[in-house]
């Protein structure tokens, strides 16, 4: 059976003693470290998230940019698209030009050589004519 005498206050002080001098030497200690690697672990955690924030921003400023940059050269291909094909239209429409004149000079001269070899014929035709009966009655 267990008997309740002094040697039973006796041991509960002396637990209670260790229990002091324990949570003294070592639970405290501990406990303070474990606050301050919490502590800092937070921090990291904080400035890990700054600086992905910080990169989603610049990630963000990145793309306006390159939006805007693509936008601008859209703009820019346009604009020298449309001055090229103005320049092609006036182009073609002086190659239309001189080579209407080209013709109308060249039919004119056709004309003209055309007149003067029927007017040519005209004159010897009464010639040849008194050739061929010649030859023909001869």
């Amino acid at each position: 059976m267990i008997d309740l005498d002094i040697t039973l206050l006796i041991q509960l002080v002396n637990f209670l003693i260790v229990l002091v001098g324990l949570n003294a030497l070592l639970i405290r200690p501990i406990r303070e470290i474990i606050k301050q690697r919490q502590d800092k672990m937070l921090g990291l955690l904080g400035d890990a998230e700054q600086f992905v924030e910080a990169s989603d921003s610049k990630i963000k400023n990145y793309e306006n940019a390159l939006a805007d940059a693509r936008k601008a050269a859209v703009a820019e291909r346009e604009k020298v698209k449309e001055a090229a094909l103005a320049q092609e239209a006036d182009i073609v429409a002086k190659a239309t030009a001189d080579a209407q004149a080209s013709i109308a000079a060249s039919r004119e001269k056709v004309a003209t050589d055309v007149a003067t070899a029927m007017a040519s014929l005209k004159g010897q035709v009464g010639a040849l004519a008194e050739q061929t009966m010649a030859k023909v009655l001869g």
